[in-house]
């Protein structure tokens, strides 16, 4: 048998070296426009940051270790059509300047996602960046040595990210975000308090700003030296980083009679089957099913892009497994801020037709005489009707990300609130107040759910 990967990232990665420990006798070959295949895209913040200087450290396998396990990786390789009735797909060789014919028994897209440019005058100046290669973290880094000032678009995880990497690298930072909120995945509250102790902790190293939208760049034969925005905002820079959000690269499967579902990710079933026989997608190409809505939903993330492409690998060679989903649970820092959440924010529970009851508190993340005790805001919510919990959010210097995790498993199990409340977490100075601020979000809860008809 032969099996087909397109895209070699983490879910084509993921899939090739899958496939060739389930099926050792198959020929599995790998096309990928990219220059390097199987790295980590989310640590290219942290390179920028500078807490390693090798962009190697990146990677997890290369061409040769793949060759080493006869799986054929092809760079610098383009698909360009798919031709499922001839199982064939059309690929153009980019450095060899050819285009050749691939066939397939078995075809796994993971052709993942690219960055969202927006409509601004001149976006195409030098030294404006995106990140999402290793290239875009190698050409910023060596940008942020030789620079003083930069702007970035876009206040999300890859742009709040960024933000710490600069000033690390003691570069002045302007940040515009046109949305009224940094980190906009998250309630309006808890964003608002995540602005509020971003700004607190400026210090003049950098400058944020929200509900602006950058309309245009300006420079010369040396690239962009100045950021203008609708509000009559400009800002002086060595260069630019937009961070605004990215897209499926779905376009060849849409061509090819492959159904494209959520926000134009390909559509798939729990086996990450696609409509069409023989052709499988996984990563960030690919939508996702949400387990507390039970919806559909596309949430491109490195660790569910792992988890897709070995579930497509031990479909394709015969065996039975399903991906059961998501629930969206993300973590992220920003100068010692962290910020985390899973299931359904408030917002986000209303518009998939629940009735949400939220309760928000802020508390110490550990016993108040503990000398590293820092303060948390976690917002759970609930359903009024059914009792279900749907979600938590945690913003603070503390450990906020821990108590997220606890309540993913809970949203796993699909407990309510009043059957979370008696969950038993473990309790030490350093590590938890004698009631953990979670279980004192959920006790509020439960008594707002069952006393909300009174």
């Amino acid at each position: 048998m032969k099996i087909v990967i397109i895209g070699g990232v983490a879910a084509g990665a993921k899939a090739a070296a899958k496939s060739r420990r389930l099926l050792p006798e198959a020929e599995i070959e790998l096309y990928t426009e990219d220059t390097h295949i199987s790295y980590s895209s989310c640590g290219l913040p942290y390179y920028i940051e500078g807490n390693f200087e090798d962009y190697q450290q990146l990677l997890v396998m290369s061409p040769q270790d793949f060759e080493e396990k006869n799986v054929h990786v092809f760079l610098r390789h383009r698909a360009i059509k798919i031709l499922p009735a001839y199982n064939k797909i059309i690929i153009d060789d980019i450095e060899g300047k050819n285009v050749i014919v691939v066939d397939y028994d078995k075809l796994i897209l993971a052709t993942g996602a690219r960055p969202i440019i927006p409509s601004i005058k001149n976006v195409n100046l030098k030294n404006i960046f995106t990140l999402r290669k290793i290239e875009d973290g190698i050409a910023i880094k060596e940008i942020t040595k030789k620079s003083k000032r930069v702007a970035i678009v876009g206040g999300g995880y890859i742009g709040l990210e960024l933000l710490e990497a600069f000033v690390r690298q003691n570069l002045h930072v302007v940040l515009f975000e046109h949305n009224p909120f940094l980190m906009k995945n998250f309630d309006e509250d808890m964003s608002n308090i995540v602005m509020e102790q971003l700004k607190t902790a400026a210090n003049g190293r950098y400058e944020i700003y929200t509900s602006e939208m950058v309309t245009e760049f300006s420079g010369d034969m040396n690239g962009v030296n100045l950021v203008k925005t609708a509000n009559g905002i400009e800002a002086n820079v060595d260069f630019v980083v937009i961070a605004a959000g990215v897209t499926p690269n779905s376009e060849i499967a849409g061509d090819a009679g492959i159904e494209l579902g959520y926000k134009n990710a390909i559509k798939v079933n729990h086996r990450m089957q696609t409509n069409i026989e023989n052709i499988y997608a996984c990563g960030d190409c690919s939508e996702d099913y949400h387990i507390v809505s039970e919806q559909k939903a596309w949430i491109p993330l490195g660790s569910t892009a792992n988890k897709e492409g070995r579930t497509a690998a031990i479909n394709v060679c015969g065996g039975d497994e399903e991906f059961k989903g998501v629930l969206g649970s993300t973590v992220t820092r920003c100068l010692s801020l962290t910020m985390s959440m899973t299931g359904l924010t408030v917002k986000d529970a209303q518009n998939w037709g629940f009735d949400p009851v939220s309760v928000t508190v802020t508390k110490n993340d550990k016993v108040g005489f503990m000398p590293d005790v820092n303060n948390i805001t976690l917002k759970l919510v609930g359903d009024r009707k059914s009792g279900l919990l749907l979600g938590c959010q945690a913003v603070g210097t503390g450990d906020a990300d821990k108590r997220v995790n606890v309540v993913t498993s809970a949203l796993v199990g699909r407990l309510t609130v009043k059957e979370f409340y008696n969950n038993d977490i473990t309790y030490a100075p350093p590590y938890s107040p004698t009631i953990d601020p979670l279980l004192n979000a959920a006790q509020i809860l439960v008594s707002k759910i069952e006393n909300s008809d009174l």
